[in-house]
């Protein structure tokens, strides 16, 4: 970490690629190569089409460092060991590229939601995530969770969240019918949730 908002990554010609959110490189020294991701074709080609997502990644080799940061959001790491993790991609930053990922929809509804899709990261290996503001961790095991989808930062891999359709609160609160539509999580896990629900009009996953 540079700071709480800014990431510093050394790279040298025999370590690992990086694979980083477009748009979030600020600066670097030494000789760096910026690259399309792509989404690796078959199935992950599909979602990509259908979803609008998973598209905005690059690859990032070279020898020296470069600094990611993301409209000076919070940044925090999460170390996987074997382990996976649900992402929002519009909280990504970028991740070690030995890491496996894939575009996942929400159960059934994504397509229907119209871009309620999530990236799934699963391996060895560090995750930097942004959050607008400082996170906050709610446990779910006790009882269940719901959280606006514009909040919504990362979550336990075994949460299947669905969607809660509760139209009676959106002449009360918030933005109005955006927020007639909650993720609701059930079962042992965790749910990260930044204090923001994003720029109004954006969507859920950017």
């Amino acid at each position: 970490m540079q700071s709480s908002k800014m990431l510093r990554c050394r790279l040298n010609p025999g370590s690992p690629e990086i694979v980083a959110a477009q748009g979030v490189m600020v600066a670097y020294q030494g000789q760096m190569d910026f690259a399309y991701q792509g989404s690796g074709g078959g199935m992950r080609m599909l979602k990509k089409i259908a979803s609008g997502e998973g598209g905005d990644l690059m690859k990032v080799r070279g020898e020296g460092e470069v600094f990611l940061a993301r409209q000076a959001h919070n940044i925090f790491l999460i170390e996987l060991e074997g382990e996976a993790i649900t992402l929002n991609t519009g909280s990504l930053l970028a991740f070690d590229g030995s890491l496996r990922w894939d575009i996942r929809a929400i159960g059934n509804v994504g397509v229907i939601a119209g871009g309620l899709f999530n990236l799934y990261l699963e391996g060895s290996g560090t995750v930097a995530v942004t959050s607008d503001g400082p996170p906050m961790l709610l446990d779910c095991s006790q009882q269940p969770t719901y959280v606006d989808p514009h909040a919504a930062v990362c979550w336990s891999p075994n949460l299947t969240p669905t969607l809660k359709n509760d139209f009676k609160m959106s002449s009360l609160i918030g933005r109005g019918s955006g927020e007639s539509f909650q993720l609701g999580f059930y079962g042992p896990g965790f749910v990260v949730v930044q204090p923001s629900e994003g720029v109004p009009g954006s969507r859920f996953i950017g």
